[in-house]
């Protein structure tokens, strides 16, 4: 494997992660915690852990991620993304704050958004450390508003689209997301089941809804060619499947979680596998 595939299948990876979690908020204090095996191209590449707290009133998401073994040591990487926001009177969720930290070798990215809790973007701020050098302040000077306007973060994003899923049972939607430079759809679409079984990576069994991941560009700094995420979505695409996502329930009465993702590219395919799984609920 050459280092061209490594930072390909790192890549897919990492992004694969960011895009997924789930949960429904309740009258108690329910906190869920899972963690995740992810392989590419046969190779145990990445390990993740996912904590959700919520309740009637608002929620906290906390992801976090690092390369492992041969991966780790070709590809140093590592980044914790959180989000926490409220729900209003009809359940829906806001986002208050979300950031995303992620350190690649000796160099650390950590951008800033923050929200009025009612739709509304409020402002964005990115550094970067290199090292033992202070942070830079790296936040674009001149930032149309218009990219960041109407849009919400991406764990917000997934997790208010899941939450409708005892109802539903339908993985259908898209939401308007900003990343610092442009912003996206993330469109959920295509729906089905399958009957999962518990094997030595995964410890689900059961029935799951899965659905497919399509990322579509809106405005700001957006190449002709696609390059990241959008390649690899294209790569999937050219054989027939876009990155999917695998939702089930651990037992009857707990949320809809995340226990499988596929993504598909021209270097091997991806797989991320739900290891461990706790809910909690306190008063």
């Amino acid at each position: 494997m050459n280092f061209k595939t490594v930072k390909t299948l790192t890549t897919a990876c990492i992004l694969s992660i960011v895009t997924v979690t789930s949960a429904y908020a309740n009258t108690e204090k329910e906190t869920q915690t899972m963690t995740y095996d992810v392989y590419a191209g046969g190779i145990h590449a990445l390990n993740a852990k996912l904590a959700i707290t919520s309740n009637e009133k608002d929620y906290e998401i906390t992801l976090s991620s690092k390369t492992r073994g041969f991966l780790k040591t070709l590809a140093p990487w590592s980044g914790v993304f959180t989000t926490s926001g409220i729900f209003d009177k009809d359940g829906h969720a806001y986002p208050l704050e979300h950031a995303s930290i992620s350190t690649w070798k000796s160099a650390t990215e950590e951008k800033k958004y923050t929200y009025d809790g009612k739709g509304n973007f409020k402002s964005y701020k990115v550094t970067e450390t290199r090292e033992e050098k202070d942070p830079v302040d790296k936040t674009p000077k001149d930032l149309d508003p218009e990219i960041s306007k109407d849009t919400t973060d991406l764990l917000t994003a997934t997790y208010q689209l899941l939450r409708s899923l005892p109802q539903t049972k339908s993985c259908t939607g898209d939401s308007l997301i900003f990343d610092g430079d442009r912003s996206f759809k993330l469109v959920f679409k295509e729906t089905s089941t399958e009957s999962l079984t518990e094997s030595k990576y995964n410890i689900f069994q059961g029935e799951s809804i899965y659905c497919q991941v399509e990322v579509v560009p809106d405005k700001g700094k957006w190449r002709k060619k696609p390059r990241g995420w959008l390649s690899i979505q294209e790569q999937g695409r050219k054989v027939g499947s876009l990155p999917t996502l695998w939702l089930g329930r651990m037992s009857e009465n707990d949320p809809y979680v995340p226990v499988k993702i596929r993504v598909k590219t021209d270097y091997g395919t991806l797989f991320m596998h739900l290891t461990s799984y706790e809910n909690k609920v306190t008063p």
